[in-house]
């Protein structure tokens, strides 16, 4: 949810992706979200509707660098991050997954 990322992440997705639009469904602390929390079904929501009316292909999960919603170390934050890929890889598993890291300088990383 952090307004820092929102920018270095939709501009790196539509310069490695062909894009227009990138829907954003933000929580805070998404990464330790998806991959810790049992009851995601609200998150799990936001995506099908993602997926199903506006014909999403492919999700990221992105954690980033000073997250106040997830106050961890990176290497903490890049295992949630792989963990939240495999997770929603269950529910979309013909969907491309990729996990994003937003470092200290706002450069967006492949995790």
């Amino acid at each position: 949810m952090d307004g820092r990322v929102q920018l270095p992440v939709l501009q790196w997705i539509k310069k490695n992706y062909p894009v227009d639009f990138v829907d954003v469904i933000t929580e805070a602390g998404m990464d330790n979200v998806l991959s810790n929390q049992e009851d995601i079904r609200e998150v799990l929501r936001s995506i099908e509707i993602s997926v199903n009316v506006n014909k999403s292909t492919r999700l990221f999960v992105v954690g980033h660098y000073d997250c106040r919603g997830n106050p961890v170390e990176e290497n903490i934050h890049r295992q949630e991050i792989s963990s939240a890929v495999k997770r929603l890889k269950g529910h979309w598993p013909k969907h491309e997954i990729v996990g994003l890291w937003v470092n200290k300088t706002w450069n967006v990383e492949l995790v």
